[in-house]
């Protein structure tokens, strides 16, 4: 088994500020929690070509993109009082988009199984219309409607502990795309209720996951089996794109959460079953303790490539059992698988 790497040196050009956690030092983490898993040899780099901007427009318009570089071009500035851009910001985010448009070529080609694109700045709290949470472009929701413009079914699967609000809003129409969160809630940005589940054609194509603080790894594993299986039998995805944020590891400091790089490994390997080999994307979204972040990817891609590395174990026994027992009955009533 082999994974794709993408990453590049320019993505720590992108600096939102001083002690701001979305920081570039976590891209180092990330090379660490592989070096540390042992599987350098399983893993292949590449660095990306940055994202056409008619490639990106299919998901932000072209005065979004403009009004970003304009702003990266004058030396930067705060956007809300989360997300900054500095001069380095626009060229970065092109890449981090363009990093999931070539990973797909790459799958295309047969050079490995799965990709993993550590990219930053990291993309779905980003609405089509709105940079906010740290995010600038939506890497997952760039990368989903090009396979979806091509005629695949696409599955994201959201484990950020923050909502993906960026990429419900992108699909929330959309029945090409079905789109799953599990994140704590309440939490920023605040959305991803039981209650959105998509709307017109893509109504039921939204499955969010509400969580309470405390959810462990068991409830994840539970969900996936209950809440995406039964689509997935249905639906057929041929491709899986997951939003890999690690801050649900309690360890973080942004989140309340109770995941090790134990649940990461099983959920990572139980999504990437559903879908054939070759079609499997990930892309790094959140993750603010170092540590954490490099154990927990460490392991993620350890399983994937079946090497036994497991420094922390999984986790269960916390909350969280009766939200997903309450999404289940609201697609049951609905009709919805």
């Amino acid at each position: 088994m082999t994974v794709l790497l993408a990453t590049h040196p320019l993505f720590e050009k992108h600096d939102p500020g001083r002690w701001h956690p979305e920081r570039a030092e976590r891209l180092a983490a990330v090379a660490q929690g592989i070096d540390e898993a042992g599987i350098a040899e399983a893993v292949v780099p590449f660095e990306p070509r940055p994202a056409r901007e008619a490639a990106i427009e299919r998901v932000h318009p072209g005065r979004y993109l403009r009004a970003l570089q304009e702003l990266s071009i004058m030396g930067g500035g705060q956007i809300d009082a989360d997300t900054a851009v500095s001069e380095g910001s626009y060229e970065a985010a092109l890449l981090a988009a363009g990093a999931g448009l070539d990973a797909i070529e790459r799958l295309d080609a047969g050079e490995a199984e799965v990709a993993f694109c550590a990219v930053r700045p990291p993309g779905h709290h980003a609405t089509p219309t709105r940079p906010m949470g740290f995010c600038l472009v939506n890497n997952v929701a760039v990368a989903a409607a090009a396979l979806a413009d091509r005629g695949e079914r696409v599955l994201i699967v959201d484990y950020d502990a923050h909502h993906g609000n960026g990429t419900q809003d992108a699909f929330y129409e959309d029945p090409r795309v079905l789109y799953v969160s599990l994140h704590e809630y309440p939490l920023y940005p605040g959305t991803g209720s039981l209650e959105e589940t998509g709307r017109g054609e893509g109504a039921g194509m939204t499955i969010n996951v509400p969580l309470p603080a405390g959810a462990t790894g068991d409830v994840y594993r539970l969900a996936v089996d209950v809440l995406v299986a039964p689509v997935v039998e249905q639906w057929h995805p041929t491709w899986l794109i997951v939003s890999a944020g690690y801050d649900a590891h309690r360890a973080d400091p942004l989140t309340g959460l109770g995941l090790r790089a134990g649940d990461f490994a099983d959920l990572t390997a139980q999504l990437c079953e559903l879908v054939p080999a070759g079609r499997r994307l990930l892309f790094l979204e959140g993750g603010y303790d170092l540590g954490a972040l490099g154990l927990s990817v460490g392991a993620s891609l350890a399983r994937l490539v079946e090497v036994d590395y497991r420094p922390e174990p999984a986790t269960s026994g916390g909350a969280g059992r009766a939200v997903v027992e309450a999404v289940r009955r609201i697609r049951d009533e609905a009709g919805w698988p």
